[in-house]
């Protein structure tokens, strides 16, 4: 696997190493150790939504994860002490809080792709499909994170629609499982037989830390590290209301595996994308309204 990532600025992080490569040769190693792979749009979306999947490959020796970000950090909101920060400086203190996460949470590798994101919602964009395909089947994971299709950021839809296009295209024994997680829209409302329930008790310290690098969010404006905290504990209490709470502190997935599972490619993605919402949607409504129909 030999290559130079497309936008000048991208690169390979490498935890373990603490170098940065240009070329996906340098990281092979890295990579192909991985077992769960998490997609993001953002700088810090990988940490709010798979902080499970980190804190377990953290545990467990076997077990070792890597983050994608797919955006190169432009555009974010901003006050304080980096109130007249320009938008390139931003962007470099961004990329830099994402590799220190990276380093704090032992990821395998930390790929960064550096989109801006009119490309990544561009529809007739093939660029990041392509990129993701070689990725994806470097790592070889057995699991795929990513947004899920009921986030309501554009971007965090987008990058969700490319990656499943992405694995579609891949041969059928290299495509991974593929769950879509919660940043900006929760999936507490799915039905719970749904629910991709992770565990986000553990290591407290290490997901106060992982958020805790972004200060370019924090102090700028968004205590997403707060927010994140809230949601998960909140999440735990909520689940079940007549059960004591099996976990602390909980994120939810929905699992997206069946968008993925057919043969002709990128042709039906979005319409079978499309289908699956309108069906957990329905789900949402019928659930809803029997409840009520019943008092």
């Amino acid at each position: 696997m030999n290559g130079k990532l497309i936008h000048p600025s991208a690169h390979l992080f490498l935890p373990a190493e603490n170098r940065r490569v240009t070329d996906m040769g340098e990281a092979h190693t890295a990579l192909a150790r991985t077992t769960d792979l998490c997609i993001g749009a953002h700088q810090d979306d990988i940490e709010i939504m798979a902080y499970g999947p980190i804190a377990a490959c953290y545990s467990d020796a076997t077990r070792h994860f890597t983050g994608v970000t797919v955006t190169d950090g432009g555009g974010s909101p901003r006050t304080g002490i980096y109130a007249h920060y320009t938008d390139d400086q931003m962007k470099a203190i961004r990329i830099e809080e994402q590799n220190q996460a990276a380093w704090i949470g032992r990821y395998a590798a930390q790929v960064n792709l550096a989109y801006p994101s009119g490309e990544v919602k561009d529809p007739h964009n093939r660029a990041l499909i392509e990129e993701l395909k070689t990725i994806i089947q470097a790592a070889a994971p057995q699991v795929v994170y990513t947004h899920n299709l009921f986030d309501k950021h554009d971007t965090h839809v987008a990058v969700a629609l490319r990656v499943i296009t992405a694995i579609r295209e891949l041969p059928a024994p290299a495509r991974p499982r593929l769950i879509g997680m919660e940043v900006w829209r929760a999936l507490d409302w799915l039905a719970d037989a749904d629910k991709v329930v992770h565990d986000t008790a553990p290591h407290p310290n290490l997901s106060a830390a992982l958020l805790g690098v972004y200060d370019s969010q924090i102090t700028g404006g968004k205590r997403y590290d707060l927010a994140s905290q809230g949601r998960r504990l909140a999440n735990a209490t909520f689940f079940a209301s007549h059960d004591v709470d099996d976990v602390e502190s909980a994120s939810f997935g929905v699992d997206m595996s069946a968008l993925v599972a057919g043969e002709c490619g990128s042709c039906k993605a979005a319409a079978d994308a499309a289908a699956f919402v309108e069906g957990h949607i329905a789900a949402f409504q019928a659930d809803v309204l029997a409840r009520m129909a019943r008092f």
